[in-house]
C-alpha cells in the first residue's frame, strides 16, 4: 500500500469505534506453558483525517478488564498491575500512520500506569464500505508487543522449577470497526 493508497483508504472525516464490533485485548505467556488472553470491554477509539494527516486516538477503561476470574481481575486492578483507582485509563495517541507494503503501520505513544512509551503497531485496514443501516465503516486490525515492565507492571513470581508466572512480553491487539460520524 502506497501513501497515495493510504490517503484513499482513510477518507476525510471522523470515524468512531463501534463498541459492539470493536475489541482491545492482550496476551502473555503464563506459567511458562500457556498463553493467557484478556481484554477490555470499555474502549473508545477515534480516527480523524480532517487535515490530510490521519490521527488515531484510543482509550480503554482499566476497570473494564475482562479475564473471566474475579480474583485475577482484582489483582490486575490493584497497584501490583494497573492501579485502576489511581489511573483509570490506558491511552494511545498516534504520531504517524503510514503504509509499508500491504501493511498499515501506526506509530504512537502508549500510556499505561502514567508511563508513556513509543510503540509501532502493524496490521491491516479494510474499507470504507457502506453499512446496511446507513453510513460507512472502516475495519482496522493492529498488533504490537510491549515489555510490561517498561510501564511499571512488575509483579511476578518465580516458579519452583524455573521460569516466572508471567512473562514480560505482552502482545496488544485491537480489532476495530469504525463508523463515520455524520
Amino acid at each position: 500500500m502506497t501513501t497515495a493508497q493510504l490517503d484513499k483508504i482513510i477518507p476525510t472525516g471522523v470515524w468512531k469505534s463501534d463498541p459492539v464490533h470493536s475489541s482491545a485485548s492482550f496476551s502473555v505467556k503464563h506459567m511458562v506453558v500457556a498463553t493467557f488472553h484478556g481484554g477490555f470491554d470499555d474502549l473508545d477509539i477515534t480516527l480523524s483525517n480532517e487535515d490530510s494527516e490521519p490521527r488515531l486516538y484510543g482509550a480503554v477503561r482499566v476497570d473494564s478488564v475482562d479475564v473471566r476470574d474475579g480474583n485475577l481481575k482484582g489483582h490486575l486492578l490493584s497497584p501490583d498491575f494497573f492501579d485502576a483507582e489511581r489511573i483509570p485509563e490506558i491511552t494511545f495517541t498516534s504520531t504517524g500512520i503510514r503504509a509499508d507494503g500491504d501493511e498499515l503501520v501506526v506509530d504512537g505513544e502508549l500510556t499505561i500506569k502514567d508511563t508513556t512509551k513509543p510503540v509501532e503497531a502493524r496490521g491491516t485496514i479494510v474499507g470504507p464500505v457502506d453499512h446496511p443501516a446507513g453510513g460507512e465503516r472502516i475495519g482496522i486490525d493492529l498488533s504490537t508487543t510491549v515489555d510490561r515492565s517498561d510501564f511499571g507492571l512488575n509483579w511476578n513470581a518465580e516458579l519452583p522449577k524455573g521460569g516466572v508466572a508471567v512473562e514480560n512480553a505482552v502482545t496488544l491487539t485491537v480489532h476495530l470497526e469504525l463508523a463515520k460520524e455524520e
